[in-house]
């Protein structure tokens, strides 16, 4: 199965939401490698990007030039969001997503850079101002990625929706959450149903998408053309794969386990630190480390050992014990 956005055909639909400080390229990469129908940059602010601010441009790399990537822009200025679509599209960005939808209050708090994410459903009138920038200043697609509203007194996802596919969007992704709500209860994703039925764009569905049973659900729910993985994703790459293997019948992947995961996240933990530098790169993997090692129950003293390491190479030689069940089950016994 794919969904069509404009001349690109994206399949399967199982896609990687943008997580600020977790989808740099490093683990975009990483998800990629198992298979996904797209990926997502982190949020990249538009006036940023455009005056150089040292890291922004590096967000958005990944998605120049690579048809399964998206790079996501955020602001509240006509002006600098069309700017700043125009330099990706420079850069050989084939995809352009519109937040709508962050709630972290730095982000749509009007004092300093803020008033946008899913501030922006306040004000939809200018929403579309920012929309409709964008959309006229490339001529790659453009989608747009929002949530039902901003509180239960103000769900219009269905209005933005259709106002955004009459000024040129094409694919339409909602978190099943209201602004408020932040990331608290449970995703509503029969709400996304009204959106699917207001526009005639895909619609992807987005909020507590973990594996295939909740994959499945969503789409029954909501009506989607396809679902948006974030945090499921956190230590399990491979997720994606194994969600589009058991919903829409595409390869199982090979879920790695023991010297083959050491190897996976061996490489990542390498790569964030060619990325990063050495020094940012040794604290940006340690979110990526704990996750992995949630995955097999790894010993306190020895996670604590991986997680605080200063040394790459210390860190790398602990990984084998670190990230092998029957290591762990067995000192766990022995304790």
């Amino acid at each position: 199965m794919t969904v069509q956005v404009a001349h690109l055909t994206l399949g399967p639909p199982v896609f990687l939401a943008p997580l600020a400080g977790i989808t740099d390229r490093p683990f975009r990469d990483l998800v990629s490698r198992f298979g996904a129908g797209l990926v997502v940059s982190e949020m990249v602010a538009s006036q940023e990007m455009v005056q150089a601010k040292p890291g922004v441009r590096e967000r958005a790399e990944l998605g120049f030039g690579d048809a399964t990537t998206s790079v996501q822009l955020a602001g509240r200025e006509a002006h600098w969001m069309a700017e700043a679509a125009r330099q990706v599209e420079a850069n050989g960005a084939t995809l352009i997503d519109i937040n709508m939808g962050c709630p972290a209050k730095k982000v749509t708090s009007s004092s300093g850079s803020g008033a946008s994410g899913s501030a922006l459903m306040k004000d939809l009138d200018h929403a579309l101002t920012l929309i409709e920038a964008v959309v006229g200043a490339v001529n790659i697609p453009v989608t747009l990625k929002t949530r039902l509203g901003w509180d239960d007194d103000m769900l219009n996802a269905p209005e933005l929706a259709k106002r955004a596919e009459n000024a040129g969007v094409q694919l339409i992704t909602i978190h099943g959450r209201t602004r408020c709500q932040f990331y608290k209860g449970s995703a509503d994703w029969d709400a996304i149903a009204g959106v699917k039925e207001s526009v005639s764009v895909p619609v992807i569905a987005n909020g507590d998408i973990v594996d295939g049973a909740t994959a499945r659900s969503a789409l029954a729910a909501s009506g989607a053309d396809g679902v948006m993985v974030g945090r499921g994703a956190q230590g399990k790459p491979w997720i994606l794969a194994q969600i589009a293997a058991e919903v829409f019948g595409g390869p199982e992947p090979e879920v790695p386990e023991g010297a083959d995961l050491v190897d996976l996240v061996g490489g990542h933990y390498e790569a964030m630190l060619s990325f990063y530098g050495a020094d940012l790169g040794l604290r940006v993997a340690r979110k990526h480390l704990g996750w992995f090692m949630d995955g097999v129950g790894t010993e306190a003293l020895l996670r604590r050992r991986v997680l605080t390491g200063r040394d790459a190479t210390e860190v790398l030689a602990l990984l084998p014990d670190a990230l092998t069940k029957n290591n762990n089950e067995n000192k766990d016994e022995a304790a």
